[in-house]
Formats: structure tokens, sequence, C-alpha cells
């Protein structure tokens, strides 16, 4: 079963994390909390979930792990300022890693600069930044890019997006 490395910091969007991460496990998957710094909790910003982070970003290499999950909200952007989120988002791109990110996801992503010419979804107010970065935007549920990229636009497209992330799990044969 897989090892997911999932970024996260205060303010996710609670049931973004919260649904992915009970999909992954169901399917027997394990799921790593990452942040700046470890040893700690963080909370989301509907106050619905609060989450002890497993490691600080300095104690995890991308090697470890055989995927990486972004939740949305305004976690993406509050990590997205630090350099080893930054790169460590962009190894698993970089070694088409399976990377699932949902609603403001992929602006790490975006600052990772590993979007040009992928295809992606994500919410409608990232568009213009994803279509600046050279992606191309779908305006739909999920889109699975080049069997590796994962991504969806909001709270309501959670059953597709968990579907899709195990799916592709099952078909890495992990």
């Amino acid at each position: 079963m897989a090892k997911v490395a999932t970024l996260i910091t205060d303010l996710f969007e609670d049931i973004e994390y919260i649904s992915p991460k009970e999909a992954l496990e169901e399917a027997g998957h394990e799921v790593i909390t990452i942040d700046k710094e470890g040893n700690k909790a963080v909370r989301g910003k509907q106050g619905e979930a609060r989450v002890e982070i497993d490691y600080g970003i300095e104690d995890v290499n991308p090697s470890e792990f055989d995927a990486l999950f972004i939740p949305g909200g305004f976690s993406p952007d509050l990590l997205r300022d630090d350099d080893r989120v930054v790169a460590f988002a962009k190894k698993f791109m970089s070694d088409m890693k399976p990377v699932f990110a949902i609603c403001h996801g992929p602006q790490l992503l975006i600052t990772a600069r590993s979007l040009e010419g992928r295809d992606v979804t994500g919410y409608k107010s990232i568009r213009v930044d994803l279509e600046n970065a050279g992606a191309n935007f779908h305006d739909q549920e999920v889109f699975v890019c080049q069997k590796q990229l994962v991504t969806s636009r909001t709270p309501k497209d959670l059953p597709a997006f968990n579907r899709e992330i195990v799916n592709l799990l099952k078909e890495k044969g992990l």
C-alpha cells in the first residue's frame, strides 16, 4: 500500500482533508501529515478538524513516499512561501509520482513551476493563475493528467476526487 505525504498547515479546508484521508485509509494507504514544523497540531478553516502534524518538512524526503496529497483552503498558499515545501512538491511532479490536489491545492504546484503543459482543474479563483502557469484548465469535477496528477475544484467534487485518487494508486500497483 502507498505511503502518502500530505502537505498541510492551518486553515486547510476541513472536508478536503478529512474525506480523501478516509478514502485513502479505507483503501489501505497510510496518510502522513507534513508542515513547515513538526510536533504541533493545525486547525481547519471551518473549525471542524484538528490535525496532528507527523513531521516537519526538514525531517522528510520525497523518496520516502509513494504519493503526494495537497488539500485546499488557505493552507497551500501559506505553505508555498517556504522553499523547502515547494521543492518537496516539485520533486513528486518531476519524478512523475502520483500527486493529488483539490481546490486551492494546485497553488503549491504553480509555485513549484511544475504545471507547464499539464491538464488540471481547481477552484475557479485560481483558474487564471493556473493558465498563467502554462496549465490547460478544465472546468470539470475531476481531471486525471498523464495517470499521475489528479485535481478537483471544490468539496462537492470529493466523491469523484476520492474515487480517482484511490483508482490511480491501484493502477500503479500501490
